[in-house]
């Protein structure tokens, strides 16, 4: 028996170590087909450099050229470091690069439903339809502009509650921006003191963060400890909890539906399901609508709300700056005229600083990740079907051969020498091609008047003996600021 015993350790062992030989082996040969980037480790791939250093692991991206690799576990994802190599892939051979990856994570919560990560025709139809109705229910167009105004009312007000007492901006911010793309969704928005929204926005971002962390990447690894107990199964909850609150929400419109008068997009959708019901190819259906509301939900309340928090300290951080876009609105509007979207040439120093917000946040230093529809070839590497390729936008929109001051917050990046307003196209962090962010026109407007509104009659400055949080940030499915509080002032309007 302890001879049989022993015989299986032997057995084990030297199997264990011919599998890592062979493993180290398939990676020595893999690594010449696919362009340059850091060693992996055998089975888990170059995902222990990003675990220990986020941030750090992408900047270096850009030392191994304008393509590199990662290895996500065992297979290789390409890395485009340049504005141009971004353009031929994302731009030029679009339809080959407007795949969304199988990601274990994403896929576990989505299903492949909704928008954000669908593919083929699926993608296409609700796309085409979320676009359309939004347009129809305001985005791009001036009740958009209304709605905005009218929430950076509330706004403002929830700042200024407990005047000069230090307070994490984090939960006003999350509402006001979530509250637009609710009342464009589900025609309503939700006041600062409700429970159970609150509740909802904490656990949204909750699963931003777990999605992109450690644990995160260590379920892409091994997605069949979704079966097992863990921190993971958090993650499935939240969503679950998520898309209940949607389904309660479709459950009370399909009560009240009047075909004749859609309030809202969830209005819309259930008579596009009625619509295409003799269709075959339809992909109209209950459940892909709870999943393309979760997806514009989602996307419409976080990466807005975390930019305006990153402004915030940006504000904090660089008074004179704070001072010149105030000096610069009152000028223009005074202190009790509404900013609007026309007021954008008027004000050059304020809409640059915005856009500055935007390059230095750099809320998705990889972007949303892509995946070849078929087979191609950039810059001579085949790249198989499938393959997953991402933006290293933290390097484009800090390349000193594309800003004056690519390192430092400076709004001067966007301004000309006559100091008139000027966008680089290496300004990207909507990305670009067929997978462009559909929600593009909301979030501009909703930055820019905002970030008038809040300038406009607020001060921010750090609470007395507080400490700059690291500037690198939290990365989850979007790079995070690290909890901080501000103090808020009222600006006098009779100075």
């Amino acid at each position: 028996m302890i001879f049989d015993l022993n015989s299986v350790i032997l057995a084990l062992v030297l199997g264990l170590h011919l599998l890592v030989l062979f493993e180290v082996m398939r990676i020595h040969f893999t690594k010449g087909q696919n362009p340059p980037g850091p060693t992996p480790f055998p089975f888990v791939g170059t995902v222990p450099y990003f675990i220990k250093d986020p941030m750090g692991s992408i900047r270096s991206m850009s030392q191994y050229g304008e393509l590199s690799t990662i290895y996500l576990g065992r297979k290789p994802a390409i890395v485009l470091n340049t504005l141009q190599i971004n353009k031929e892939a994302l731009v030029q051979e679009g339809p080959s690069f407007s795949g969304r990856p199988v990601i274990p994570v994403i896929q576990w919560i989505t299903k492949g439903l909704g928008i954000l990560m669908a593919n083929g025709h699926s993608w296409k139809q609700q796309r085409r339809f979320a676009l359309h109705t939004l347009r129809n229910f305001g985005l791009g167009k001036k009740s958009v502009e209304e709605r905005v105004l009218d929430e950076a009312g509330y706004l403002v007000a929830e700042m200024l509650k407990d005047e000069g007492m230090a307070f994490n901006p984090e939960h006003a911010l999350y509402n006001a921006v979530s509250n637009i793309i609710c009342s464009i969704i589900f025609g309503d928005r939700f006041e600062y003191d409700n429970k159970r929204f609150a509740y909802l926005l904490k656990i949204l971002n909750e699963n931003f963060m777990l999605s992109g962390s450690a644990i995160g990447q260590i379920f892409n690894l091994v997605p069949f400890i979704k079966h097992f107990p863990g921190p993971h199964q958090k993650i499935n909850q939240n969503a679950t909890e998520l898309l209940d609150f949607i389904r309660e929400e479709v459950k009370e419109h399909r009560q009240i539906l009047d075909p004749e008068s859609p309030r809202d997009f969830t209005d819309a959708y259930l008579l596009e399901i009625e619509k295409q019901k003799s269709h075959e190819d339809s992909t109209f259906y209950e459940e892909n609508m709870v999943r393309s509301a979760a997806d514009l939900f989602v996307a419409g309340t976080d990466t807005t709300s975390t930019t305006i928090r990153w402004g915030l300290i940006f504000f904090m951080d660089n008074p004179d700056v704070q001072e010149r876009c105030h000096k610069e609105i009152v000028q223009v509007l005074g202190f009790d005229r509404l900013p609007s979207m026309d007021d954008r040439d008027k004000l050059p120093y304020t809409y640059a600083t915005v856009h500055e917000i935007q390059r230095c946040a750099n809320i998705g230093p990889l972007g949303v990740a892509h995946a070849t529809t078929q087979p191609t070839k950039l810059r001579g590497y085949n790249i198989p079907k499938g393959t997953v390729i991402m933006t290293n936008a933290a390097a484009i929109m800090s390349d000193k051969e594309n800003w004056k001051f690519p390192k430092t917050f400076n709004p001067e990046n966007f301004l000309d020498e006559n100091g008139h307003f000027h966008k680089s196209e290496a300004f990207i962090p909507f990305s670009m091609g067929p997978r462009v962010c559909l929600g593009e026109t909301l979030a501009r407007a909703e930055l820019f008047l905002y970030i008038v509104c809040l300038l406009q009659r607020i001060n921010f400055s750090w609470p007395p003996n507080s400490q700059r949080p690291d500037m690198d940030g939290i990365l989850g499915l979007v790079r995070y600021p690290h909890p901080y509080k501000t103090v808020c002032r009222s600006r006098d309007t009779k100075d």
